[in-house]
This record gives structure tokens, sequence and C-alpha cells, in this order.
């Protein structure tokens, strides 16, 4: 065996052998999902003055409107895993494909608050289902050796999401010379930027047509010649007997010695259902999404108007890309334990800073403004945040929802912490406007507080993973458990 082969540290990001690439080509299609999560994420941000002056005239309302798809997120996921357990991962995706495209369509013809709160909560259904597919099939076919990198496509995906979002509505708002304005057939242009969500809805359904199903799933339903009829293009044919074999074994003894229960002694859950639990919890506390819902705000407290805003949101979107990039490529190279504990460090410093910016900030005629040196400061401090969060927390969890869980119960653990996850994300989501109107430097400080206890978390309780069989990972966090509670 070669020292390549040997290693995995020292190959590429991803595996070039043919079944390398197929893998990837796989993971990529399935991560399709988390491009339609970071578009819906990120569309409503050039709506919502649009939304607030048409229909809500209140801000608690208005950061409802925002808010409340993240609910129906919580509620797709907490439902993925079941189904997806019993269904098939492909017929799932086909489900949250079909939701979000209905509900694209319905928020863009919206005529009331009712009705858009109704195709908003639909569509973070299925936005919720896919968010949690895309990863559980990504382990379930990634080689192990770029496992990593293959699962944080599920991240950079949601980035592309998110600055093809910002960047669509840039150039709708543009070309209409407001998102207020009528663009084409009548519509308004921000009618526009939900409009354009069908197509990345329609892809993602059509896909789900020409992958193959996971064949742990097919294994566990019993289905073992289809399953090796896949792994036939997943694995070395040398491998093959092996990898079958190590699964079937796994899946027999799953179910002759445990359920395929959450249930545990740990306020009512198992402990590693609590990992993923309170790792999707960090990951939304520290705020991200604030930067991506309400960024354009955040910038004209900086000093920018409309356009130049939504361009800035377009320009951090970007930075977004560029350091997930940089996850993908070191995740399975330094491991996922130190690259998480420098993004809580980063995102730590970057958080403070803008609380310290904004305990200097001034109201003029109703509008929040930096004075001085401070505009510039919060405006680097911002994308610092991202940088740091980019770069670690937000490719990185999924990569760990992705391998924690054992396969008896991994749609459901997935579900539930991806749901957990979701709600979090409604919490911030909904609470930023009224704490911001409150006092921002209590806000980002909060956040700063929480980015700090992520550290202290994972310095505490998250094992390295790094160049691990999925089946692995379950005996290495139950030991880790064990010590922690001793």
């Amino acid at each position: 065996m070669s020292e390549q082969q040997r290693d995995p540290s020292s190959r590429h990001v991803f595996d070039e052998s043919p079944y390398g690439r197929r893998a990837t080509a796989l993971s990529i299609a399935a991560a399709v999902g988390g491009f339609l999560f970071g578009f819906d994420s990120s569309v409503i941000n050039g709506a919502v003055a649009s939304i607030e002056s048409e229909y809500t005239k209140d801000a608690l309302l208005t950061g409802f409107v925002v808010a409340v798809a993240l609910l129906g997120c919580a509620l797709g996921a907490i439902i993925a895993g079941a189904l997806s357990d019993r269904w098939g991962r492909l017929r799932v995706m086909l489900l949250g494909s079909a939701m979000f495209l209905i509900s694209s369509i319905g928020s863009a013809l919206t005529f009331s608050v009712p009705d858009l709160i109704v195709w908003r909560v639909l569509g973070g259904i299925g936005i919720g289902i896919a968010s949690v597919v895309a990863p559980a099939y990504i382990a379930e076919i990634a080689p192990r050796q770029v496992r990593g990198g293959l699962a944080s496509l599920q991240q950079l995906a949601i980035t592309l999401g998110i600055f093809t979002a910002l960047l669509s509505n840039a150039v709708l708002a543009g070309v209409a010379g407001s998102a207020d304005n009528v663009l084409w057939w009548g519509l308004d242009a921000w009618r526009w930027m939900f409009l354009i969500g069908v197509i990345p809805a329609a892809v993602y359904g059509i896909l789900s047509f020409t992958m193959p199903e996971s064949p742990r799933y097919l294994l566990a339903k019993g289905r073992n010649d289809e399953a090796r009829a896949i792994f036939q293009r997943l694995v070395p044919a040398a491998d093959l007997d092996k990898t079958m074999n190590e699964l079937i074994s796994g899946i027999e003894d799953d179910r002759k010695n445990r359920s395929a229960s959450l249930r545990g002694k740990a306020l009512g859950l198992q402990p590693i259902v609590w990992i993923g639990i309170i790792l999707s919890v960090f990951q939304q506390f520290v705020g991200i999404n604030v930067i991506f819902y309400y960024s354009t705000t955040l910038w004209r407290a900086v000093g920018f108007d409309e356009s130049n805003s939504l361009l800035i949101s377009v320009f951090t979107s970007v930075t977004n890309v560029l350091v997930t990039l940089i996850a993908i490529f070191l995740v399975d190279r330094i491991g996922r334990k130190p690259i998480l504990l420098v993004g809580s460090l980063l995102m730590t410093v970057s958080l403070g800073t803008m609380a310290l910016a904004f305990a200097f900030a001034q109201t003029v005629d109703g509008e929040v403004t930096l004075p001085g040196a401070w505009a510039p400061i919060a405006l680097v401090a911002a994308n610092l945040f991202v940088v740091g969060f980019g770069a670690s927390w937000g490719p990185l969890v999924w990569v760990l929802l992705g391998e924690i869980f054992p396969s008896r119960i991994r749609g459901k653990a997935l579900g539930v912490a991806a749901g957990a996850q979701w709600i979090a994300n409604f919490l911030v989501s909904w609470t930023f406007p009224q704490l911001s109107e409150w006092s921002l430097p209590l806000t980002y400080g909060m956040y700063a507080l929480f980015a700090a206890l992520s550290f202290v978390f994972v310095l505490w309780k998250i094992p390295e993973t790094k160049g691990m069989a999925l089946e692995q990972t379950e005996t290495l966090f139950v030991r880790k458990q064990k010590q922690t509670t001793k």
C-alpha cells in the first residue's frame, strides 16, 4: 500500500479515483438542497422593506414574517428523518423540492400577511426536509478519507444559495430602480425575487430522479443486491465485500442489541443526540443569520444607501463562499476540532468588536448611524465574523451531524438536531429587530458570549473524527462522553 493510500491527509480535497469522482458528483447533486436552504434564507432580505411598507406595517410582525419560515423548517427537519428512514432519501428530496417550488410561486403572488405566512411556512417545510436528507445522503455515500470535504459541500451550496439570492435581489432591484417598482408582467421587483426560487427547486427535483438511493438505507431494508450494485460504483472491487459485510453486520447488531429510538437517560434523549442539538443551537446563537437576513439594515447604519447596501451584502456572501472553500480544503487535513476552535475565537473577537462599535452609535432622524472610524471598524468586524463562521462552524457542524450518529438512528437524530437548529434560527431572526431597537451593543455582546461558549463546548465535548469510518465514530463519541462525565 502506498503512503498516499495510508495517509488520508495526503489526499486531494476530493478523491480523484473513478469511485471518488462518482461520490463527488452525487454529493454535489444532493447538496443542491443546501442551495435551496441558502436561497430561502436570504431572498427575503431584499423584500423585507417592501413587505413592511405594503403589508405588515410593524417591525414585530415583519420579524415574524421573516422568521416564520424557520418554524416550517424545524417541522420539515423533524419529519424528514422518519420519512427518509421509511421512504428512502430520494423520495423525500423530491417532496422537499416540490414544496419549495410551490412556496416560491405563492410568495411571489401573495396578497396579504396571512397567505404570505402560509407560503413561507410551506417553503420552510421543504427547506427543512432538504437540510436533513442532503447531509445524511452525502455521509452515507462518501469515502471516509474525503467525507469531511464532501459533507462540507452542503454548506458551500448554502453559501452559493445565499450569494445567488442576494445577487438576484440586487440585480432585480437595480433593473426596476427599486424593490417596490414594477418590473415585468405587472409584478413588483420584490415579487420576482421570490419567483426566481422556482429554478433551483425544479433542478433539485429533477436531480432526485437521476441519483441512486443510499446503499446504507437499502441494506437496512434488506435490499442487498441493489445496495451492492450501487457500492460497485463507489467502492473499489477489493473493498466491496468487506464494506458490505461490515455494514450488514453492524445493521444486524443494531437490530439485536439496540432499538432505533432516540430516547435515553440524558433528559429523555441519548447523549449523542444532545451533542447534535447543542452543536446546532450554537451554530445559530452566534447570530450569523442576522447578517444575511438584516444586512441591508446593518449597512445603512454604517452609512450606505439601499443600492450600495445590497451590493455590500453580495460582497459579504462572496466572502462566505470563498472561506467555505477554505474549510473544504482543510477539514480532512487539519481535522474538525481545531478548525471549530479557531472559528469560535475569531467569531468571539469580531462580535465583541461590533458590540463595542455600536456602543458609540447615534440616532439621526430615526436611523442608527456610526460616527467616525466606528463605521469602517463595524464593517470590517462584520465581515471577519462571516469569515470566522464560514470557515468553521458553517460547514463543519453539517459534517459532524452527518457522521456522529449511528446508522440505526441517523435519519431521526439528524432531523431532531436540524429541527433544533431551525428553531434557534427562528428565535434569533425573530428577536433581532426588537433587540436591536433596545440595545445593539448588548445584542452583539450576547452573540459574542455564545461564540465564546461554543469554544468551551468543543474543547470539552467534541472528539476528532478525521479519517474515521462512520461505524467508528459512535464508539468514539460514547467514549468521549463517558470521559467528560466522570
